[in-house]
């Protein structure tokens, strides 16, 4: 109560009231901070996946994660009731202040020299100078360790462990998808077996490939020999613009052959735009469906100069899908 004892009696009571709202605020700026990073963090495939709310359709970086918000409401009631003082935390909060400092400098020496390509003499001044201070803050804060100064280091190495093995189980998973992309042989060969069988309806599969099919297909065909009359590999990426337009929502392609009624598919969408309802999704999808394949017929139509038949086969073919259900 350092700072409480050295104001003057009739000023306490307005400086605690200044104090109260000034730990509010940091407290938001605390959140705000974790809610950037874990959103930039989920975008690099680095955590778990997680609700994520854009609260400004002018900014991109103002998120509220509705768990996370929950998680650290949860650690903060339980921090308090296990440190009991303001002294353990502080020596927490010590400790977390002075390395965020030391990590701060030393990132920004490596901007310093690889991005600013400034002179090495100032670099070097710039690291002594800050580096030294810091060090020397942090050699006699971490004596406070053993009395509430682990905290931040434990905090940090779950979340670290975490990040990390969803990182690496991601991009394992996407490699061993890409490596082993299923040729186009061998779809045709699968879906020309006698044993497979082309039932009614519009099949999704969502993938994070956006070309080939992935080796789980296969699988799943020998699972249970049917496909859909109409199938679908979808994935749905996120854009750094605030939204996509619905007609630009879609990008369709074709899989294989005509006869095999197979289409790629990637949905677009912005970073304040939300995914619809299954019901909303697959109406918009068989739409786009529907058009991509019209046009496509038209196309083929005009090369072959047959205009009075073009509508009508290219009507044709996009009603294969037109009262299809998604499944």
């Amino acid at each position: 109560d350092t700072f409480y004892k050295s104001i003057p009696a009739a000023m306490f009571w307005p400086t605690f009231i200044v104090a109260i709202l000034a730990a509010i605020i940091a407290s938001q700026a605390m959140l705000s901070g974790a809610f950037a990073i874990l959103s930039k963090a989920l975008s690099l495939g680095c955590f778990p996946r997680v609700e994520v709310v854009h609260t400004s359709k002018k900014y991109a970086g103002q998120v509220y994660i509705p768990e996370v918000n929950f998680l650290i409401g949860a650690a903060s009631i339980i921090v308090t009731l296990a440190f009991q003082t303001t002294t353990n935390i502080g020596n927490a909060y010590g400790i977390c202040v002075v390395m965020v400092f030391s990590i701060t400098t030393h990132l920004m020496t490596v901007v310093m020299l690889l991005v600013w390509k400034k002179n090495i003499a100032f670099i070097a001044a710039f690291y002594v100078i800050f580096g030294a201070t810091e060090l020397l803050y942090l050699s006699s804060i971490l004596s406070k360790f053993a009395e509430g100064g682990y905290l931040p280091f434990c905090f940090s190495l779950v979340l670290m462990a975490l990040m990390a093995t969803w990182h690496y189980v991601h991009v394992s998973r996407y490699w061993y998808e890409l490596d082993h992309v299923v040729p186009a042989t061998e779809l045709t060969a699968l879906l020309g077996h006698p044993d497979v069988r082309r039932v009614p309806g519009v099949g999704l599969l969502y993938s994070e490939l956006v070309q080939g099919i992935p080796p789980v297909f296969p699988r799943l065909v020998d699972k249970m020999p049917s496909v859909h009359t109409v199938f679908v590999f979808m994935s749905i990426k996120n854009l750094p613009i605030p939204r996509v337009a619905a007609p630009e929502r879609f990008i369709f392609r074709r899989v294989g052959l005509a006869e095999h009624r197979m289409f790629r598919c990637v949905a677009r969408y912005g970073y304040t735009d939300q995914i619809e309802g299954a019901k909303d999704f697959s109406a918009s999808l068989l739409d786009g469906l529907k058009l991509f394949i019209y046009e496509e017929a038209a196309f083929s139509c005009q090369q072959t100069d047959d205009d009075g038949g073009c509508a009508l086969r290219a009507a044709k073919a996009a009603a294969d899908c037109l009262h299809a259900d998604v499944a």
